[in-house]
């Protein structure tokens, strides 16, 4: 005849059963998560990563200077100084260029608004997240590192445009608002470069200074 006492073993060891019943059904499923930095997740390209600043095919700068974007930033994480262009060098169509053109990525809320800003499409988000860094002065990125280089312009440079209007406004948005990232992430450099790239912490090479 069993006891109180054994009843209470018995079921203690149902218990634990059905404890490891749960433990190694899970073993079994598929994982929610990725061993990052080992695999990188690639988000959809429509996400607000770090910036980068555009060309044309002619390898002209698209930002004109003219302030708009550091002008609509809540964060006030954008400083645009222009300066008009040279006759025999210019920088950009327009009459001004973006003599000093940082952001400042750690007061940046990634919201976008100098994206939609932009007369020009100069400025935009890329799907690139990973921006760690030990030093606080790194996050403040400068022209020469925000603009692509000159072989990745995109577009006809608008010369002979009345306005200046790029031919191609919007063009980045339409490219963007998709879920393939297949196709998606052509909209930006850094994006093309990320398609290739499965593992984590990357090192995306910068464009280098004076480009």
């Amino acid at each position: 005849m069993a006891t109180a006492g054994s009843k209470k073993h018995l079921y203690n060891i149902g218990a634990i059963l059905r404890g490891l019943s749960i433990t190694f059904g899970f073993m079994f499923r598929k994982r929610p998560t990725i061993p990052y930095p080992s695999r990188k997740k690639q988000h959809a390209p429509r996400f607000h990563g770090l910036h980068e600043l555009r060309r044309y095919d002619d390898g002209k700068e698209r930002c004109i200077g003219c302030e708009l974007c550091s002008s609509v930033c809540p964060a006030n994480a954008i400083t645009v100084i222009g300066a008009e262009n040279a006759p025999g060098a210019r920088s950009s169509p327009g009459e001004r260029y973006a003599a000093r053109y940082e952001i400042d990525e750690l007061r940046c809320i990634f919201c976008g608004m100098c994206e939609e800003a932009c007369p020009t499409d100069a400025i935009v988000l890329t799907p690139r997240f990973e921006m760690a860094d030990y030093r606080r002065g790194s996050f403040i990125y400068a022209k020469d590192r925000l603009l692509v280089p000159p072989d990745a312009g995109a577009g006809t440079a608008p010369d002979d445009r009345p306005g200046g209007i790029p031919g191609d406004l919007g063009r980045v948005g339409e490219i963007k608002s998709t879920t393939d990232v297949a196709t998606g992430y052509d909209a930006t450099w850094r994006g093309t470069i990320l398609k290739t790239q499965h593992q984590g912490l990357a090192i995306i090479k910068e464009p280098e200074a004076g480009q």
